[in-house]
C-alpha cells in the first residue's frame, strides 16, 4: 500500500430539511388545522482514528466529501428522516487542520477516538409548530440551516514506542523486518526506504510497535532528502533506536551529524531518550571493532550495544532492551 502523510480535503455537512406548512384535510371538517411536521436534521462529517490504517491515501483522489441532506417535512405532523453522518476514517496519529494547515483543529491519538468537524444543518420547523390561541391557522414554517463546509488538512505523524533512525542503509528496514512481520522494502543502497514503516513485535507478553524512519542525511531538518518529512514522524515516539553502520569509517561523526539534524529539528528530539545500537557486526572481525568502538566510547558518553540482524541471539536482546526502556 502506497504511503501518503498528508493531504487536503473539502467537506460539506448536510443542510437541514424544510418544515413543511400544510393543513390537515378530513372529511365533513372544512377549517382543519396545521399538520405539518419538521424537517430532519442534516448529517455531520466525524472523523475517526483506525489502528489498522497507516496510510491517508484514500484521500488523495477523493477529495470531496459530503453527508447527506435532511428530508423535508410533510403533512400529518411527520418528521423529516435525519440525513446520516459521513465517518470518514483516519490513523491513529493523524492531526487535523484547517485550510491554512497551521492551526490545529483535532489530534487523534487513541485508537476509535472520534471527532465532530462538520455540523450537519439544524432542521426547520412545520406549522404545527406555530399554533397559537390567537393564529389557529398559521401558514408560517421554517426553511433548514445549511451545514457546516470548508476546506480541512489531514496530517499524519506516526505513533510508535521507538523509532528506528540512522543514516541511509544502516540496515533499519533489516531490523524492523528481523524483529516484526513486517515487509519494508530492503535493499543494499541508500534511500530504499521513502516512507515510515510499521511494524508490531511482542517479548514477555508485552507489546511493542516500532517505526522505520527513513534515512536520514546532513541537511535533513531543512529539508534535504524530503529529511524534514520524515522527522515529523520521530516526534511522537517514546523511544529512539539509533541504529549505526559499524562499517562506517568515522561512527562518531556519524553519531554527531543525526544527533544534530534531531537538535535543528526541535531541541526536544535531540533530547529524546535513545538507545545506540552498532550493526553489521558480522561484516567485521572483533579486534577491528575493539578499535573503532574505543574511539567511539572516548568522544560520545552514552551505552550501546552490538548487534547483528541475522543473530536470533542478537534480536533476543533488543527486545529485552526495548522493552525496559519503554516500561
Amino acid at each position: 500500500m502506497k504511503f501518503l502523510d498528508q493531504a487536503k480535503i473539502y467537506i460539506k455537512a448536510g443542510n437541514g430539511g424544510s418544515g413543511s406548512a400544510h393543513f390537515r384535510r378530513e372529511k365533513f371538517v372544512e377549517y382543519g388545522g396545521p399538520d405539518g411536521g419538521d424537517g430532519g436534521n442534516g448529517g455531520s462529517i466525524i472523523v475517526e482514528a483506525d489502528r489498522n490504517l497507516n496510510t491517508l491515501i484514500d484521500y488523495r483522489y477523493a477529495q470531496h466529501f459530503r453527508a447527506e441532506h435532511g428530508q423535508a417535512g410533510s403533512k400529518r405532523n411527520k418528521t423529516g428522516a435525519n440525513g446520516k453522518d459521513l465517518v470518514l476514517k483516519v490513523p491513529v496519529g493523524t492531526q487535523v487542520y484547517e485550510e491554512d494547515n497551521n492551526t490545529l483543529i483535532y489530534d487523534f491519538i487513541k485508537n476509535k477516538e472520534k471527532y465532530l468537524v462538520a455540523a450537519g444543518g439544524k432542521r426547520g420547523l412545520g406549522n404545527v409548530r406555530f399554533k397559537s390561541s390567537t393564529n389557529r391557522a398559521p401558514k408560517k414554517k421554517t426553511g433548514g440551516k445549511l451545514g457546516e463546509e470548508f476546506w480541512i488538512w489531514f496530517q499524519l505523524k506516526v505513533i510508535a514506542d521507538i523509532g528506528i533512525i540512522g543514516k541511509p542503509n544502516a540496515g533499519k528496514s533489516s531490523l524492523l523486518a528481523a524483529l516484526t512481520k513486517a515487509k519494508p522494502k530492503i535493499a543494499n543502497y541508500p534511500f530504499t526506504t521513502i516512507n515510515p514503516n510499521l511494524g508490531v513485535t511482542y517479548y514477555d507478553e508485552k507489546e511493542l510497535t516500532l517505526a522505520d524512519i527513513p534515512g536520514l542525511v546532513e541537511g535533513a531538518h531543512k529539508g534535504v532528502g524530503l529529511g524534514d518529512k520524515f522527522l515529523r514522524h520521530i516526534e511522537r515516539c517514546k523511544v529512539l533506536l539509533h541504529l549505526i553502520d559499524l562499517t562506517e569509517i568515522d561512527l562518531v561523526n556519524s553519531y554527531k551529524k543525526i544527533k544534530l539534524e534531531l537538535t535543528n529539528y526541535d531541541k526536544k528530539l535531540g533530547n529524546k531518550k535513545e538507545i545506540i545500537f552498532f550493526n553489521k557486526s558480522d561484516l567485521l572481525e572483533s579486534e577491528e571493532i575493539i578499535k573503532k568502538l574505543s574511539i567511539f566510547k572516548k568522544k560520545v558518553k552514552s551505552k550501546y550495544e552490538i548487534i547483528s540482524v541475522f543473530s536470533n541471539k542478537d534480536l533476543l536482546k533488543v527486545k529485552k532492551l526495548l522493552i525496559k526502556h519503554v516500561s
